[in-house]
């Protein structure tokens, strides 16, 4: 193999999952790797460094390629978002550095990187529905609007933790008689092994950490429960497809664009179901769009474009 720095990485750190790709300037790929979560949020800073490292390493090694041919890398994190934390620049590219001390990194969000995939280049809406949830836009100034991504404690309205969290609130409400019933509730308590509402509980409150993936693991179920005519769970839904409707909207609004290329990721949205289709409508889209590329292309995609010419 070439030893010039001919080649990129991208490196996406979604909510659910961490995905490396090395590939070549025409996105070729040559080598994968990946792991579970590595949102600093969840796992902590020095567990989420630990895992793109080795992950990075991996990829390296199943290419047989030396760091130094490594010309460029893209990294986008959830939870490192640099919107939100100053340091998370700084973070990001001590992390990459480490393992690539001689490439150019371009740090970014892991919603920028999935809108850049998603389109192809950095302009257009995105509307992301996964564990968490955000719109984000880049406008043909290159100016860029996010609403949303405040995080399960104080927001992520219409996210698979949100559409969880609402699922698990009805069947408590149901439970004491202060909601109506609900075809959730069997369900849900089924799927968790649990004997009754009253032991959600101790579930959720007696642990070390917050149970937020095992909540947003529990949306499919809701939507499974909506589509098939649950009055409760067709609720939730009809609420999350507001809650994203409206930041997209804010996000267009705000960045005075006219008829964006809009994309969807995130697990309940790049698929058809009734949110998804639903949030079609709301938005004027006549079909569900397909991306053009996975984020973590996307991630790639952002360091050519940082290579000199």
């Amino acid at each position: 193999m070439s030893t010039h720095a001919t080649y990129v990485m991208g490196i996406d750190g979604g909510g659910s999952r961490l995905r490396v790709a090395l590939l070549t300037p025409d996105l070729d790929p040559v080598a994968e790797s990946g792991a579970e979560t590595v949102s600093p949020a969840i796992v902590g800073p020095e567990r989420a460094r630990a895992m793109i490292q080795a992950a990075m390493r991996e990829a390296l090694a199943c290419a047989g390629l030396q760091p130094r041919q490594v010309a460029a890398v893209g990294i986008g994190i959830a939870g490192a978002a640099p919107c939100h934390s100053a340091s998370a620049i700084p973070w990001l590219r001590d992390v990459v550095s480490a393992v690539l001390p001689d490439a150019l990194i371009v740090p970014s969000a892991d919603y920028e990187i999935a809108l850049v995939g998603a389109l192809g280049e950095r302009r257009g809406v995105l509307v992301l529905a996964g564990t968490g949830s955000l719109a984000y836009g880049v406008n043909e100034a290159g100016e860029s609007a996010l609403a949303g991504a405040w995080g399960y404690l104080l927001d992520d309205a219409g996210s698979g933790y949100w559409l969880g969290r609402q699922a698990l609130e009805a069947v408590a409400r149901a439970a004491d008689g202060r909601g109506p019933l609900t075809t959730l509730s069997d369900a849900m308590l089924s799927t968790l092994g649990l004997p009754d509402a009253y032991a959600l509980v101790p579930w959720l409150y007696d642990r070390d950490g917050p149970r937020i993936r095992e909540v947003a693991a529990l949306a499919p179920l809701v939507l499974t429960h909506a589509e098939m005519g649950d009055p409760v769970a067709a609720d939730i839904v009809a609420r999350a497809c507001d809650e994203l409707t409206l930041a997209a909207q804010t996000v267009i609004r705000r960045l005075r664009m006219e008829n964006p290329p809009i994309a969807f990721a995130g697990g309940l949205l790049t698929a058809p179901s009734l949110l998804s289709l639903t949030l079609c409508r709301a938005l004027g889209l006549s079909a569900l769009p397909q991306p053009r590329y996975p984020p973590v292309i996307g991630a790639a995609l952002l360091a050519l474009s940082a290579l000199p010419r």
